[in-house]
């Protein structure tokens, strides 16, 4: 009879120090924004809605400031939230508005924004005449996972501040990613 043999796997895998996943940054969500009281709000919302293929929705006015003419309750802006793989392309898009380029103090602890002055310097955007010339404000939001942990209602906590992303793992995330270059 032959013996049998106890046969060891050849190698055995090495567990590789792989990055946590708890620590990847991705992007939660991006912010679209643009102001305007009665006729230029309608036009805000339309570039917004052209812009991002969704329904844009109507801000109003919490705060009283006389300066402005601004009341509780008027109408003075429009926004769209955008998450997931269309953020991502809405942000490629609007970078290239701004030649890929951001300056320092436009980053923030957990998100990044910056302007557009006129709607027309987005790459494969047309003029369009009942918008007329107009410009947005764009601001991204980047997170680590487990912030749910801090917005749920039942059994909620406190996140650490390890868990948030600091201004220079924003920059690093927007190089790596997206080739922005930063002044």
């Amino acid at each position: 009879m032959e013996q049998e043999t106890i046969q060891k796997p050849a190698q055995v895998k090495e567990k590789t120090k792989s990055e946590n996943p708890m620590r990847s940054i991705f992007i939660e969500k991006v912010l679209l924004s643009a102001g305007g009281i009665d006729t230029n709000l309608e036009k805000a919302a339309k570039l917004l809605e052209l812009l991002s293929g969704r329904k844009a929705q109507i801000i109003s006015s919490t705060k009283r400031i006389p300066d402005f003419g601004v009341r509780p309750g008027l109408k003075v802006g429009a926004r769209v939230t955008l998450r997931g793989k269309q953020a991502v392309e809405v942000i490629k898009r609007l970078l290239g508005a701004v030649n890929n380029e951001l300056r320092e103090k436009q980053v923030s602890e957990n998100h990044f924004s910056f302007g557009i002055p006129e709607y027309i310097e987005i790459p494969e955007m047309e003029y369009q005449r009942d918008i007329g010339i107009r410009g947005l404000n764009v601001t991204v939001v980047l997170a680590r996972k487990g912030l749910r942990i801090k917005r749920k209602k039942i059994k909620s906590s406190n996140v650490p501040q390890r868990q948030h992303v600091s201004k220079d793992e924003v920059i690093k995330f927007m190089e790596d990613n997206f080739s922005t270059e930063f002044e």
